[in-house]
């Protein structure tokens, strides 16, 4: 039966399955650089936008690669109506699924998925934040292997390879998307940066 497949609703679900609050700023941020890059290739914005809100919904409950993400999410998104074009988008950022990836949605979220996760990695330790932040300090960044580790370098340079786009101007570009809502995806409190940025490394899922 369809339901309400809003963005409100939308978030209202990812606030039901994850309690995480670095999880739950890695699905804002897919979001922010999967509507950007809507406007910018002529895609559904909404539609791109919930697909990139919606696409770790169940990694929090259901981690393991195994039997697990993205299987439950894709399950219930499609029981609550989302389209067929959303849930097929959610199969393919997941390698492992060997879902290929055929259309431009498909493909961006693939690039903005770990990029995403490694930009807000690279914010939690700058004192400004996204503000400010370059290609060339995410790219020295990139070069630190103990950083972020969990992010698969390759597989962020796979990602703009597939989409078409110079690694530098990828890098720009989705630093740009998430610097338009930094207010949302930068915590507020004064923990420490080094722990959330390990975490928030370690929180975009395959």
């Amino acid at each position: 039966m369809a339901t309400d497949t809003s963005r409100e609703a939308a978030w209202s679900l990812v606030c039901e399955w994850t309690e995480s609050d670095s999880l739950r700023r890695h699905m804002l941020a897919v979001e922010a650089a999967m509507r950007a890059y809507a406007l910018r290739f002529g895609g559904d914005v909404e539609l791109w936008g919930l697909a990139g809100l919606l696409h770790d919904l169940d990694y929090e409950r259901y981690p393991d690669l195994a039997d697990g993400h993205p299987r439950y999410a894709m399950r219930e998104l499609s029981e609550r109506g989302y389209p067929e074009e959303l849930v097929r988008a959610v199969a393919s950022h997941a390698d492992y699924l060997e879902v290929p990836r055929e259309s431009a949605m498909e493909t961006t979220l693939y690039a903005v998925d770990e990029l995403s996760g490694f930009i807000l990695a690279c914010a939690y330790v700058r004192p400004e934040g996204l503000h400010g932040m370059t290609a060339k300090s995410v790219k020295k960044k990139l070069k630190q292997p103990s950083f972020a580790a969990a992010v698969g370098r390759e597989e962020l340079r796979d990602g703009a390879a597939e989409l078409g786009v110079d690694f530098d101007e990828h890098l720009e570009f989705v630093i740009a998307a998430l610097a338009a809502r930094s207010d949302e995806l930068i915590p507020k409190s004064p923990s420490n940066a080094e722990s959330r940025a390990t975490e928030d490394g370690r929180t975009s899922s395959p």
